[in-house]
Parts: structure tokens; C-alpha cells; sequence
């Protein structure tokens, strides 16, 4: 009988022991929030994002968080518990849950829902009077685990989520790993996203152009920082051995004009890229109405210049960033870049090499955002204005945009245009009025929403398609091809560059204003009647019948292309 007795006493003292431990942290916790105010939580979502969150949360006692109930639209769920939680339905319960339990705040945890989806769990919990909580999505979780620290208050980015992108992460990786690359404008919205997402595949040699020395300054710390992190700590979670400094990439920052031809072969000259990625460009479009010299010199004599030195050089890549406003242009920034894109197209076809154009429309959090604008204005109390009611634009989230950038560059044999497919067109007014309600405000009782009129040179859409440019769908759901359109090259194309550069040097407005209707039939400047006169009065009006895309995109594409 001793062999069994010592057993059951080994047991007995083993789970005593355990659960003396469990208990006393468990007084630990309870003594902690003795005094403090809890928090009462409900968590939307109950899949391995909300199952982390609940962990976390009861691991953490100065969180000083209770979690009520579960709540999940997957019905096989309900009904289940998860650390002792309930499964207690759909977003339906959610009004029923807040009144009887109290609840103070609802974590969002789906990271993978449409926007529409977090848009209505927000809008339900702001008529609750209930503060909400969100993860990021999926391409804020790409590096790192999820984890509380993750949470934050819910932002307008959560509101127009799409699907996650599915990237060929193998096909960028041979594109760019080993090569020098160089990337214009690298301080910049767009191109400082370059460098972080082209510097995890690896180059030889990164080389960042640009123009503004401070943003130039503070990307190069900041890829230096992530490099270094990375030496400490790569993704095997192994360290480097000693010898392999060989396997870092070379950082080289650079402070030049484009619109400086000998600046630019003096630099091909020396580092010898084989990538070119020019995001470099004046994009602001009132700006650039009222000064069109510059637009003309910086973005297509710097475009021109850029492109001399990269065949001079024998680059294996020239991707440039465009915009859906260089569609049907109505603007100096749209005309400047469309005409840019002409000169692409013109290197594509006498090479014979990979140079490309990428459109695609804003970009949330971009420098010079609406969103920033806004954000302003409700911090000064408003009001928050709006240029016209029904102004609709395509959105996009920065690392998004790259991603299908970097993408589409995979994709390109030489000459064609990419497309990204930018999702639903969205109100600006609507976007104003969920960043004024995220803030915990009411339009028209806290904020004002007033409407000033159309600045020059802006449309109350952007279209996304050229007419005569033909799309297909290309082996990436989300990137569209025109492999048509270096065949709108027009004959004289280089005269008529020099002359528009020679006016935009002479800062002669009127002969501009010719040569780029002379050039883009389909330009119709809002800031400059016919005549080529400036306009002293309020800007006309552009009125076109809506574009097709994107409600058409679909039956286009099955009748392969426009």
C-alpha cells in the first residue's frame, strides 16, 4: 500500500502547491484593483485576435479591465467559452450587453473585417455612448506578435479597411534583393514607405534622392535604426555571426534637383543603380495652380532628366509613381504628371526596356492629406470645411499602396500603365464626419461642417481610366494592366517638351497653358479660360459625365479590357 499512498500524497502536495501559487496571485491581482475604477469589456470578435486580447488582459491586472462577454457573428461560436468567457452571440446582443452589464468599452479584435463591418460596430457603439477600441489590421501586424500594446482608439483607416492584400513577397524579393536601388523623393510620403518595405527585401545598395534635406535626414536615421535592430535580432531570432556585415544593405542619402541634368549623371555616374523608383514630384494641386512654372520644371523636365540618366546608365528597372489626376487633367499637377507619363512611355518604346508608370489616387496620412487638414480643425474647434458636397475620391492606406507599387513593378515587361484597384470612391464629406464622430463629437452640435467651393484646378471625381488605353486584369486581383498605352506617344513629342520648358523657365503662364493643350487634347484647365488668359473670377466648373469605373470595372474586365 506505500507505493499508492506516496502517490496520492505526491499528488495531493503537487496541486496544492500549484494552486496555493494561482490563488495567491489571483488575491495579488484582487488587491491591486481594490480602489481602482474597472473597466467593464466586451470583446467583438472571438477568434485568435480576441482569444490574445483576453489572455493579455486577464494576465495584466493594472489594466484594471473586466471582461463581460464575447461577441462574434460566427454562430458555431456562441455558446462557447474562452478563458471562462462567454460566446453570447452577434453584434445584435451588443445594446442588450451594454445595458445590463454596463459596459464601458468594446475591443474590436478583426484585424481581417472590411471596413463596412468596424464602420457599423463604431456607429453602434457611438449611439450606446460606448467608447470603442480596435487591433490594427493585417498590414500594421506584418512584423511582430499581437499583443495589448497593439491597442488603439479606432481611426479612420479602420473605417474604409479592405481585404488584405496577397503579395507575392518571392517575386519583389528576386527583383530587389542584391541590386542597388535608387528611390527619388525617398523623403516623402510615398517613398519613405518605399524604402522601409524595399529595405526588408534586402538591396545591396539603397540609395535615397531627394530634394528636402530634413525628410531625406530622417529616413536615413530611421532605416539605419531598423537595419540595426534587425542585425541584432533577424527574423530567425537568431543574432548574425560576426562576418556577416557583408549581408546589411548599404544606406546612401542624397541631396539633389532633378530639374539638374549633370547632378544626375554625375550620381547614375557614380553609384550605378539598376532600380529606379521615381515617387519624387510636386502633387499639390492648388499650389501648383498658382505656380505652373514649377510644376512644368520639377515634374516633367526633373522626369525628363531622370530618365536620360537612367538609359545613359542601362538601368534594369524604371518604375514611376503617377496619379488618377493625370487622367482627363483639369489641373498643372494632373497635365504635368500625364505629360511625365508620356515620357516613360517614349524611354519604354525606343529602349525597349522595363519602364513603367503606377497610378493610383490619395493616400490616407500622406503629407498634405485632407485627413490632416481635418484633424487640425476639429482640434481648433472647427468648422471643418469641405470644398463641395458630393466630391467623391479613391483612398488608399500608404503601406497598401506600396505594397501593390512594389507588385506591380514585378509585373512590368516595359511601357505598360498599372492601375491599383482603389476599392469604393468615398465622400470627402462623409469622410469629415466620421473623423468629427471618432473624435467623440456631434456635427452641427460640437462641429460645423461648412462647404467653401471648388478650389482650382480640383474635379468632383477622379477617374481612373484613359480613354483608348486598353485594361486587363493581370495575375494580381488588385493590379490592372493598359499594355496599350505607349502607343499614345505623340509625334514631336520632345520639341514640344522644349518648348514647354523654355516657357515654364520664362515663367511665361499664357504659352505654358498652349503647349499643354497643344499636347493633352483632353486637358481642360479650370484655372485658365480658352484663351490661355488667367482668370480673375471664381474658376469654372468642369461638369463630365461620371466614369465607369469602378461600378463598370467588373463587366470590363470580363469583356478583357476597355
Amino acid at each position: 500500500s506505500l507505493p499508492l499512498i506516496d502517490a496520492l500524497l505526491a499528488v495531493a502536495l503537487v496541486t496544492a502547491s500549484r494552486a496555493s501559487i494561482r490563488l495567491t496571485e489571483s488575491w495579488r491581482r484582487t488587491q491591486q484593483r481594490e480602489g481602482a475604477q474597472i473597466a467593464n469589456v466586451v470583446i467583438m470578435g472571438a477568434g485568435h485576435t480576441g482569444e490574445l486580447i483576453a489572455r493579455e488582459i486577464q494576465n495584466n491586472a493594472p489594466l484594471n479591465m473586466r471582461i463581460i462577454a464575447f461577441l462574434d457573428d460566427d454562430v458555431t461560436k456562441h455558446g462557447m467559452q474562452i478563458h471562462n468567457i462567454p460566446v453570447l452571440g452577434g453584434r445584435t446582443y451588443l445594446q442588450q450587453v451594454v445595458e445590463e452589464q454596463k459596459v464601458d468599452r468594446v475591443i474590436i479584435a478583426m484585424p481581417a473585417a472590411p471596413g463596412r463591418e468596424v464602420r457599423h460596430v463604431v456607429e453602434l457603439c457611438r449611439r450606446l455612448g460606448v467608447k470603442t477600441q480596435t487591433m490594427p489590421g493585417f498590414h500594421e501586424l506584418i512584423s511582430g506578435n499581437i499583443n495589448i500594446n497593439h491597442l488603439r482608439n479606432v481611426q479612420i483607416e479602420d473605417l474604409l479597411r479592405r481585404e488584405p492584400i496577397k503579395t507575392d513577397t518571392a517575386a519583389v524579393n528576386e527583383l530587389v534583393q542584391g541590386k542597388c536601388v535608387l528611390i527619388t523623393g525617398g523623403g516623402g510620403s510615398i517613398g519613405s514607405e518605399l524604402c522601409r518595405q524595399i529595405l526588408r527585401c534586402k538591396p545591396a545598395h539603397l540609395i535615397l534622392l531627394g530634394h528636402g534635406e530634413n525628410s531625406i535626414f530622417t529616413i536615413h536615421n530611421e532605416l539605419q535604426r531598423i537595419q540595426a535592430e534587425f542585425q541584432a535580432q533577424p527574423e530567425n531570432g537568431l543574432p548574425l555571426p560576426p562576418n556577416s556585415a557583408s549581408l546589411s544593405t548599404l544606406i546612401t542619402p542624397i541631396i539633389a534637383d532633378l530639374r539638374f541634368a549633370e547632378r544626375l549623371q554625375s550620381i547614375f555616374t557614380q553609384y550605378r543603380p539598376q532600380l529606379v523608383f521615381h515617387a519624387a514630384a510636386h502633387k499639390h494641386v492648388p499650389l501648383m495652380e498658382a505656380h505652373p512654372s514649377e510644376a512644368i520644371t520639377n515634374n516633367v523636365l526633373g522626369t525628363r532628366n531622370l530618365l536620360n540618366a537612367a538609359q545613359a546608365s542601362g538601368i534594369e528597372r524604371f518604375v514611376m509613381i503617377s496619379t488618377d489626376k493625370a487622367v482627363n487633367p483639369t489641373s498643372i499637377m494632373g497635365a504635368s504628371k500625364r505629360t511625365a507619363e508620356l515620357l516613360v512611355h517614349q524611354m519604354a518604346e525606343q529602349t525597349g526596356h522595363p519602364y513603367m508608370i503606377v497610378r493610383f489616387g490619395n493616400v490616407l496620412g500622406s503629407r498634405g492629406s485632407v485627413v490632416h487638414t481635418f484633424k487640425q480643425q476639429i482640434a481648433l474647434g472647427g468648422p471643418v470645411t469641405v470644398t463641395h458636397p458630393e466630391m467623391v475620391r479613391y483612398f488608399m492606406t500608404i503601406p497598401e499602396a506600396v505594397q501593390l507599387l512594389l507588385q506591380a513593378s514585378v509585373l512590368g515587361r516595359g511601357g505598360e500603365a498599372f492601375m491599383l484597384d482603389m476599392g469604393e470612391p468615398v465622400k470627402i464629406v462623409d469622410l469629415a464626419r466620421d473623423l468629427i464622430e471618432l473624435s467623440g463629437l456631434t456635427v452641427g452640435r460640437d462641429i460645423e461642417i461648412s462647404y467653401t467651393g471648388m478650389r482650382p484646378g480640383e474635379k468632383l471625381f477622379e477617374e481612373m481610366f484613359t480613354p483608348g488605353e486598353s485594361y486587363t486584369q493581370t495575375q494580381h486581383a488588385k493590379v490592372l494592366m493598359a499594355a496599350n498605352a505607349s502607343r499614345f506617344v505623340p509625334v514631336g513629342l520632345d520639341e514640344t517638351i522644349n518648348t514647354l520648358i523654355a516657357d515654364a523657365w520664362r515663367n511665361d503662364e499664357k504659352a505654358m497653358m498652349r503647349g499643354l493643350k497643344n499636347l493633352l487634347p483632353e486637358y481642360q484647365s479650370t484655372s485658365f479660360p480658352s484663351n490661355g488668359l488667367a482668370s480673375s473670377t471664381t474658376p469654372m466648373q468642369v461638369n463630365r459625365t461620371k466614369p465607369l469605373a469602378p461600378l463598370a470595372l467588373e463587366p470590363i474586365l470580363s469583356n478583357g479590357g476597355v
